[in-house]
């Protein structure tokens, strides 16, 4: 809607009358949406650490971290572009220019929409934990002495700060029900101690000779 009524202003530009009420309102929405993004400056830097921002955007699990600083962020620059030209609009007497600054105001939030969008998606469609913490959890259930390899690791944020993970792990083929089971629930308390995050594992023993043999299926299933 900005984007069009800027464009029906450049074409059909209207003269400027008094402009002071403009610069009032607009000093005004400065002063707040500039105390709103401030305080959400303040928090967020809280969350990140020693994470640059945009690390720390992409990184966060939690939307709504982000979501007022992005949102207040575009409102500040936004107000200050229609400042900048209402401002030569009333130097210059060039009124196509609150055209151009609806038009900029409208591409600046469709440009925020597009970055929020990306960086939630991956969340509303089920964003799993990162590669780097997938490879700490396989180093951390194959020192376990029963376990010959980590086959595969699935996971997935049921909340921002809950993941529930579930790992197929092959076994050593002479173990019994009872050695397997005490090891899963070993895996499993440790993978809990050292990932906080981790509310949930669910392990799925595998022996090794199945895995051969459904390796060996596929072989022959290929050659066929």
């Amino acid at each position: 809607m900005s984007i069009y009524q800027g464009i029906t202003h450049i074409l059909h530009p209207e003269p400027l009358g008094d402009p002071t009420w403009n610069y009032a309102v607009l000093g005004m929405s400065v002063l707040f949406e500039g105390t709103s993004f401030v305080i959400a400056a303040k928090e967020f830097n809280k969350a990140r650490g020693s994470l640059s921002w945009w690390k720390a955007i992409v990184k966060s699990k939690d939307p709504s971290s982000f979501l007022v600083l992005f949102e207040d962020g575009a409102a500040v620059l936004g107000l200050i572009i229609v400042f900048g030209f209402m401002l030569f609009n009333h130097a210059y007497n060039l009124p196509f220019l609150d055209g151009v600054a609806s038009v900029l105001v409208g591409l600046l939030l469709v440009f925020v929409s597009l970055i929020l969008a990306r960086e939630s998606r991956s969340l509303l469609m089920g964003e799993g934990i990162a590669p780097e913490t997938q490879k700490k959890i396989k180093a951390l259930a194959e020192k376990d002495s029963t376990v010959i390899k980590v086959i595969n690791i699935l996971s997935t944020y049921e909340a921002p700060e809950v993941v529930m993970l579930m790992l197929i792990i092959a076994f050593k083929p002479d173990l019994d029900t009872e050695d397997i089971t005490a090891a899963i629930d070993r895996i499993r308390k440790q993978i809990k101690e050292e990932f906080q995050l981790v509310e949930f594992v669910i392990i799925q023993p595998q022996t090794y000779p199945s895995i051969g043999s459904k390796i060996s299926e596929l072989k022959n299933r290929q050659a066929f």
